[in-house]
């Protein structure tokens, strides 16, 4: 039986890397389609309750993500019995999906449901997988599951309360899973986990989450697509399109140009990739999505409205998006980096400067001016970026 489910594991090559599968491209199409209801959530109700709510649900489908992410750096999804879970995990995450718009009104207990179905589903397979296989892994999910057991407690009880009381619960319940890795999931007797338990290949790991990446700006671009299809091709309208896609671009190239590249290389080549892993790609990516999903509902908002005056939810989501991408961009590099000082990078203290200095005076812009100072901020970190790794020192 220990022989048989050894064989549910990925064989590691020389340097641990293991190539992206596509059956877990196939699984990422769920998040597609959930990436794109957060972002009509959001901007369905662009209200500070409507940002707080957004902000949880997107807690939550990235955590569904990346643990499954986590999961299938040890499995072999070329398994079948691997490719049967995932298949199963991806109709639950599907379902957790389509109630995301519903999820603080009649559809919270179909989502809370499908949520922990996820969440403790994928754990209790892998304590049975890594049973006689793996006893540090396997006692690290026992402690995994204990933790996403109470969560999703909080998680179902939110579901049974209406208003103030659920967002109470579900905020609870995200802190809890939330505080989990960085407490090594600690338990009572059972001691905390290791990072040398969590032993990632990094280069797998640094894939799938750009491969998250590209999921998030490709909502942006579609949305983009979409909206201007539907109108008008006058000049106001034409100028906010080109902004709005030159923003997904330059978000892009920020990411792509120099981080992706050296976070592979820094977990690749890392004495405890676990550790990285967890800060690096399952904390600090968060604020990097997150700030792209704001950023395409403020793409939506200016190509419907180009001209005119700022409103204040137009000025937070289209300043706002890309400053909290900037900050989740600036803690990642500073994490693969390997370094906390001298300063974070510099070109994105300075996009966050020239952002903060747009947010003093939007009032005085339109909102395709406000698109286009923005992406200029943005095309100010990626020029000046891309200079300072190519001068030599």
């Amino acid at each position: 039986m220990a022989s048989a489910r050894a064989r549910l594991f990925r064989k590691r090559g020389e340097g641990g890397h293991q190539p992206v599968t596509f059956i877990e491209l196939f699984f990422d199409l769920v998040f597609v389609f959930a990436i794109t209801q957060l972002s009509h959530g959001l901007l369905d109700h662009l209200t500070p309750l409507g940002l707080a709510q957004t902000l949880l649900l997107a807690f939550a489908v990235w955590w569904a993500w990346i643990y499954t992410s986590w999961v299938t750096n040890w499995l072999d999804p070329d398994h079948p019995l691997v490719r049967l879970v995932l298949l199963a995990l991806m109709l639950i995450g599907l379902g957790m999906s389509t109630s995301l718009p519903r999820a603080f009104g009649d559809g919270g207990m179909a989502f809370a449901l499908s949520y922990v179905a996820l969440q403790l589903g994928r754990s209790l397979f892998m304590l049975w997988a890594l049973r006689s296989v793996n006893p540090a892994n396997h006692r690290n999910f026992i402690r995994i599951t204990l933790w996403l057991s109470l969560s999703g407690l909080l998680w179902i009880g939110g579901a049974a309360m209406d208003g103030g009381a659920r967002m109470a619960l579900w905020i609870a319940a995200a802190a809890l899973e939330f505080i989990g890795p960085a407490m090594a999931f600690r338990v009572p007797g059972l001691g905390r986990s290791s990072t040398a338990d969590w032993n990632v290949a990094g280069g797998h790991m640094a894939e799938r989450c750009a491969l998250f990446i590209i999921i998030a700006l490709g909502e942006a671009i579609v949305v983009t697509g979409a909206t201007f299809s539907t109108l008008a091709k006058d000049a106001a309208t034409t100028a906010a399109f080109l902004a709005s896609f030159s923003g997904s671009a330059v978000m892009w190239w920020i990411y792509f140009d120099s981080g992706v590249h050296r976070g592979s290389d820094r977990i690749a080549h890392s004495d405890d990739p676990g550790r990285i892993a967890r800060i690096a790609y399952t904390y600090f990516h968060l604020p990097i999505v997150l700030g792209i999903l704001i950023v395409a509902v403020a793409d939506e908002l200016v190509l419907s409205h180009p001209l005119g005056h700022v409103s204040p939810s137009l000025a937070w989501t289209a300043i706002g998006g890309p400053a909290v991408f900037l900050c989740g961009t600036m803690l990642f590099k500073q994490v693969i980096a390997n370094r906390w000082l001298p300063l974070p990078p510099l070109s994105h203290l300075v996009g966050l400067a020239l952002l903060s200095g747009i947010a003093l005076v939007h009032g005085s812009f339109s909102p395709v001016a406000l698109s286009i100072a923005t992406t200029g901020a943005l095309v100010v970190v990626a020029l000046w970026e891309y200079r300072a790794l190519r001068t030599p020192a």
